[in-house]
């Protein structure tokens, strides 16, 4: 979460001319509603069954740059799914200091909406840290890099 997905794999599938997608934008779509929504009638069981659904349909498209939700890899379906593919897996990994900086203002995500994001953030990267390193094919760290920096070095030194 707020390691910028979204935002670089964006650049990155302009620069590479290739489709883009994100998994939570095109699961609002789909469904016409917010994540935030999914998450308030569905629970967070719910959204992962959604998720994993696109998740497999937009690997089952043509080659394109995908932006997964933060929590795919929580749920183990997931993981075995992106295991199985031949994608790419690139994981952004940030510090809770920048991710606290980064989602400052943010009111939307259904997981940060606690009394200390600080400590949630940290439970969170204790927990899926290893995860997204189990899957990754590699791990870029974000450090304090631009978003368009960090796609010209997954380019210039992983794809």
């Amino acid at each position: 979460m707020g390691a910028g997905k979204s935002t670089v794999g964006s650049i990155l599938a302009h620069k590479l001319g290739m489709p883009f997608y994100d998994v939570d934008n095109e699961l609002e779509k789909c469904c016409g509603v917010s994540v935030s929504l999914i998450f308030e009638i569905e629970k967070e069981d719910g959204f992962r069954k959604r998720e994993t659904q696109m998740l497999s349909k937009l690997l089952d498209k043509p080659p394109a740059v995908i932006a997964t939700g933060g929590g795919i890899v929580v749920t183990p379906k997931n993981i075995d799914i992106l295991n199985k593919s031949n994608a790419t897996i690139i994981y952004l990994k940030t510090d809770i200091k920048q991710q606290l900086f980064r989602l400052r203002k943010d009111k939307k995500r259904p997981l940060l909406q606690c009394d200390d994001r600080k400590l949630r953030l940290q439970n969170m990267a204790q927990a899926r840290n290893p995860l997204y390193e189990s899957v990754a094919t590699t791990t870029v760290k974000t450090a304090h890099q631009s978003a368009y920096k960090m796609a010209t070095i997954i380019i210039k030194h992983y794809l």
